[in-house]
């Protein structure tokens, strides 16, 4: 039996000297393990420190970014809203321009009527003027400003008008006749 008990010695010898250098490790790696420990400990405060003095540098500059970009917003809220307002002006502009135009049109159109009328209600009286009898012509005529007048006798055929100023007393038929030559007198000859 006695050959049974060794291998019992001999396991708890080896776990003996197992346990030895565990200790004998244990106690060499202490000392590196604690400055290790210490070394991180140091590490981690200079860290912690570090972040807050780079964080009141950061500060400052994070402030002015942050008022740059309020002050960006509001410029870009500003020309936005110019934007709009050039637009709508533009748009304003269109109208009235284009009301412009359909007045300057219609009134086109209107002074056209009205000189059309005009000179169709100037020829009638004149043509009025040519049928009536010259001695009766005559009187009307020297009742008239000699410019007025001088404006009929114009359109007249030349003989109706001939027949009318020998009708009329000599002053105003010399007045009319001063006038119709002078009418053109100051019209360019070139």
């Amino acid at each position: 039996m006695a050959v049974v008990q060794r291998p019992k010695q001999v396991l708890v010898f080896v776990a003996a000297l197992l346990l030895a250098s565990s200790g004998v490790r244990l106690a060499m790696g202490v000392g590196p393990a604690i400055a290790f420990a210490e070394e991180q400990m140091v590490e981690t405060e200079g860290a912690q420190t570090a972040p807050e003095s780079a964080m009141s540098q950061i500060e400052p500059l994070l402030a002015a970014l942050q008022a740059r970009e309020v002050r960006i917003s509001d410029r870009e809220v500003a020309i936005n809203d110019r934007l709009r307002a050039l637009i709508a002006a533009e748009e304003e502009l269109t109208k009235r321009l284009s009301e412009l135009e359909a007045a300057e049109v219609s009134l086109t159109a209107a002074l056209s009527l009205s000189e059309t009328a005009n000179d169709t209600d100037i020829a009638r009286l004149t043509a009025v003027y040519e049928n009536m009898k010259s001695a009766d012509a005559a009187r009307l005529f020297e009742e008239m400003a000699p410019d007025f007048a001088a404006g009929f006798l114009v359109r007249m055929r030349p003989d109706v008008a001939a027949a009318i100023m020998a009708g009329l007393d000599p002053p105003t038929a010399y007045s009319i006749s001063a006038i119709i030559a002078g009418r053109n007198a100051n019209a360019p000859t070139q």
